[in-house]
């Protein structure tokens, strides 16, 4: 930036990170799930949401790190970044255009076409999501990046959350998914607009050409990861036949043990192949950095699924929360979390430093264990909302005191590429639950995948024993 700070650059440089929030916090927990609901019918809706989540995810790994390349060597006139959130929510646009007109349809047919916009929908949001994170590197100076991020928070998550909890979940409760999603995207696009008033200048020095081995390894590391997850699905699956047919609660232990088992195999195995295949030699000097992955995945497989199919698990608890009314009621958890991270969030960097990362961390897999199983085992919605807050609490504890520790852990000379990596836990997170998660459900029942998921809390917690924490005196 060619001139000084000015107030409104806080707003500008971050507002396109609210639009990215709401957008993943109305399609994820909200219209997919009801929408494949209506298209598949009770007895397959978990394992089709499933499906529909781990292939979106796994092109989103794709787009995120391939859009980040290209806007990295742009050299438009209107800058690295504004061309690529442009173009990115243009298409978001049109995308959910095309949904509110498949909300019409019925059967597979409104299944299949929802999967092909849902994949495009990760393309291109993934396309404005990869330019977003560059603007405050590109743009701050070093003295004001912790400013700016602290608005970035805020933009991120509680003003979202508040959005479409008191906004967005009243209009899908009512039935009108055309309408919220109309809603939506006159969010996101004030939010495009006014981003495009950030300061960027054009990219005068010549980039270098892009490395074409790293996306191809990348592509290599994806697909990987996808038949893991594919592979041990599919054996969940024929213990979950075996568990139905047995009498008793002896059936329902044995996929419970399952799924927590696939999902853990499918976290190790997956990560520790996918830093062989992206990393090469590397990968066996960093131990810590692999293990430091592991605990991230395991935890956001818990933290992230969880939301994903709130409203089946509500519709399950509650009779009165049938198909959309359920809407409304997850998007209130889903702010409590949201609120609880923020303030949990903040002082967990101090505790770190006091207490030491790794310990930190197990007391955070700790409470959202609590939280999830006053969830699962409460006798109404205050005992939600109050294992939502503690929730909240151990995931915010968590953020903050991960990264810290991953920031600690991998060489300052290689941070970027090392750290690009964890969106195996961001978004592999996703397709390992949801994937495996899904099916289990639908022939037992969602209290027990919340269960599974709030022991999968826990498990984080076996993988930082791998990780050498370096501590300062």
């Amino acid at each position: 930036m060619d001139r000084p700070i000015r107030w409104y650059d806080y707003i500008t440089i971050n507002i396109n990170w609210f639009a990215l929030t709401a957008r993943s916090q109305v399609l994820t927990p909200l219209i997919i799930p009801l929408l494949v609901q209506q298209f598949v019918g009770e007895a397959t809706k978990g394992a089709r949401v499933g499906e529909i989540r781990l292939y979106a995810l796994m092109l989103a790994i794709l787009v995120q790190a391939f859009m980040g390349m290209v806007s990295d060597r742009s050299q438009s006139r209107w800058g690295r970044r504004r061309p690529f959130i442009f173009i990115g929510t243009i298409g978001e646009l049109l995308v959910f255009a095309a949904i509110g007109f498949v909300a019409g349809l019925e059967g597979m047919t409104g299944y299949w076409v929802l999967f092909a916009l849902y994949l495009l929908s990760m393309f291109t949001s993934n396309t404005s999501h990869a330019a977003t994170q560059g603007l405050i590197p590109d743009l701050v100076p070093d003295e004001k990046k912790g400013k700016f991020s602290g608005v970035k928070a805020l933009m991120e998550l509680p003003f979202p959350l508040i959005f479409v909890s008191f906004v967005i979940a009243n209009i899908v409760a009512g039935g009108n998914l055309s309408q919220a999603l109309l809603v939506l995207s006159a969010s996101m696009l004030f939010c495009m607009l006014v981003t495009m008033f950030v300061p960027e200048k054009r990219l005068e020095i010549k980039p270098p050409p892009i490395d074409w081995s790293y996306i191809l390894r990348l592509l290599v590391m994806t697909v990987g990861f996808t038949v893991i997850i594919l592979g041990v699905g599919q054996a969940v699956k024929l213990v979950t036949r075996l568990g139905n047919s047995m009498a008793g609660a002896g059936g329902l232990l044995l996929v419970g043990i399952a799924g927590l088992i696939g999902m853990a195999i499918s976290v190790v195995l997956g990560v520790v192949i996918s830093i062989r295949i992206s990393m090469g030699k590397e990968a066996k000097a960093s131990r810590s950095f692999t293990w430091w992955i592991v605990n991230r995945l395991a935890f956001l497989v818990a933290a992230n699924n969880l939301a994903t199919f709130l409203v089946f698990f509500l519709q399950e608890r509650f009779a009165n929360f049938t198909s959309q009314e359920a809407a409304k009621p997850a998007a209130n958890v889903i702010l409590f979390v949201g609120v609880f991270i923020i303030l949990s969030a903040v002082p967990g960097g101090w505790l770190a430093d006091r207490f030491g990362k790794k310990k930190l961390l197990v007391f955070a897999a700790i409470i959202p264990t609590l939280g999830v199983m006053l969830v699962v085992f409460g006798p109404g919605m205050t005992s939600i909302y109050a294992g939502a807050s503690l929730v909240g609490i151990g995931t915010g504890l968590f953020y903050s005191v991960n990264w810290a520790l991953g920031t600690a852990i991998v060489p300052k000379e290689k941070a970027g590429q090392y750290l690009g990596l964890q969106n195996l836990a961001g978004a592999g997170a996703g397709a390992v639950g949801a994937y495996i998660g899904g099916p289990i459900a639908d022939n037992t029942s969602y209290v027990l995948l919340m269960t599974i998921y709030g022991l999968m809390f826990l498990l984080s917690i076996v993988a930082l024993a791998g990780i050498k924490e370096q501590r300062s005196s």
